[in-house]
């Protein structure tokens, strides 16, 4: 019979992470390892209070799992048991670990997948005053491409001091539902005009119908607005690309699915994930080949990194060796 345990770990970053909801200064992520015939899987997920979630009621819904899962360690039992979020996405990634491991084999040949190849990551500059990102910015700027934290007032100076200070990077936008749709229609066309190439979110999650009727001078992605392939429905009328997270979709499985349908949808895909360690990195590595654009710097903002993790060089991040994941 298989064991299941549960851990959950705190990881301090390596300085304070701001976005218009808040700041922290530490990643809490919560563990699932099964173990079963002498072979053990691990997940890793981010609980996000945003989406009602806490380390306490993740924990909770893992443990609900116990029982069915020690007795038949099944992904489709759990797709079909469990909703999406991070309690999910935490076993879906330690089953498919698991199954690698019994097999012997890597996941993306279990997954019929490519063997994954290096991606090129964002790395993101937090929140901050004008003067503060654009000296993130300049410290940043051998980095191919930024991500900005942004949050309304203020945030096409934030811009600008982050172009002039990084002017061969590429850049993208999150405002994490910061803006109001006058915002956005006052801000897009400068943003194209300094090269912005994605807003992400720019809009609440639920009050995002406006983005239907409303000019994009630069293409708009879906972030809270998006979680599995239920949520797709109208996107495509408001949004030109969805960013999909493990934490979100559920797990691997799902996420999975998710990108092929967004792709048949006209979406194209940018894949990203919460503040975590590898472990949570790993398994969007595989979502992440041939996405436009990665957002997978999470160990960058960390003190350090579990070992082994995985290998960044610059922004350059290679696919997980089998001790750490699949």
């Amino acid at each position: 019979m298989a064991k299941l345990e549960t851990v959950v770990e705190t990881w301090p970053l390596a300085g304070r992470f701001t976005i218009s909801r808040g700041s922290k200064t530490e990643a809490r992520v919560v563990v699932a390892m099964i173990q079963d015939g002498g072979h053990a899987g691990r997940g890793e997920c981010v609980p996000y209070a945003r989406y009602g979630e806490s380390l306490e009621s993740v924990v909770a819904e893992i443990d609900a799992q116990r029982w069915t899962l020690e007795r038949d360690p099944d992904r489709g039992a759990l797709q079909r048991g469990m909703k999406p979020g991070a309690a999910r996405n935490a076993l879906d990634c330690a089953l498919w670990d698991l199954e690698a491991k019994r097999a012997g084999r890597r996941v993306w040949d279990l997954a019929g997948l490519p063997a994954p190849q290096a991606l090129e990551t964002a790395y993101t500059l937090s929140l901050g005053s004008v003067e503060e990102m654009g000296a993130a910015a300049r410290a940043a700027s051998a980095r191919p491409l930024l991500k900005l934290k942004l949050s309304g007032p203020g945030d096409l100076e934030r811009v600008r001091a982050v172009r002039e200070g990084a002017p061969r990077a590429r850049l993208v936008v999150d405002a994490n539902e910061a803006w109001t749709p006058a915002i956005f229609t006052e801000l897009s066309p400068k943003l194209r005009d300094l090269d912005v190439e994605l807003i992400e979110q720019p809009l609440p999650a639920g009050a995002d119908d406006e983005l239907a009727n409303l000019p994009h001078p630069v293409p708009v992605c879906a972030d809270e607005s998006c979680h599995d392939r239920a949520s797709l429905a109208g996107l495509a009328k408001k949004y030109e690309a969805v960013n999909i997270k493990l934490d979100k979709a559920g797990g691997l499985t799902e996420a999975l699915a998710l990108a092929a349908a967004a792709r048949e949808a006209g979406l194209a895909i940018m894949v990203g994930c919460m503040v975590g360690t590898s472990l949570s990195m790993a398994p969007a590595l595989l979502v992440g080949q041939g996405a436009r654009w990665v957002d997978l710097d999470g160990p960058l903002l960390l003190a350090k990194d579990r070992v082994p993790g995985l290998d960044y060089h610059g922004s350059l991040v290679s696919p997980p060796a089998a001790a750490l994941w699949g």
